[in-house]
């Protein structure tokens, strides 16, 4: 069993930045596999926000976000961030992080939630002035 744990939501302004953490709990190292981050609106489907791989961290983003959020890992801590730059309103949602156990690489099918067998519970982002 795998445990995610997200962090780091909040409200801020447009045009603000935050991080978000994903740390895995128990004997889960997360540096061995693909993760990815989504995120998600009232009323709208999942959306897949970026992957990165193991060891090499080749990584994917969403056009919509692209430029602006920068996936990274620190094996040492076990962490995965997502650090999120000139946030929009529109990027208000419930972000999540999940885990893809049957792979170590990202592929460019990445933002489809079913590759992913384990999520975090979710930290809510508010863009809003």
């Amino acid at each position: 069993q795998v445990h995610l744990v997200e962090s780091g939501g909040g409200l801020v302004q447009p045009g603000g930045s935050l991080r978000l953490s994903c740390a895995a709990s128990g004997d889960t190292t997360l540096d061995y596999y693909a993760i990815g981050w989504f995120r998600q609106a009232p009323g709208k489907e999942r959306e897949g926000v970026s992957c990165i791989s193991s060891s090499e961290g080749v990584t994917y983003t969403a056009d919509s976000v692209k430029g602006r959020f920068t996936i990274s890992r620190n094996a040492a801590k076990n962490t995965v961030y997502l650090q999120m730059n000139s946030l929009k309103p529109e990027d208000t949602a419930n972000y999540y992080c999940a885990i893809d156990t049957t792979r170590a690489y990202c592929s460019g099918n990445y933002y489809q939630p079913f590759l992913y067998d384990y999520w975090g519970q979710g930290t809510q982002v508010t863009v809003s002035s």
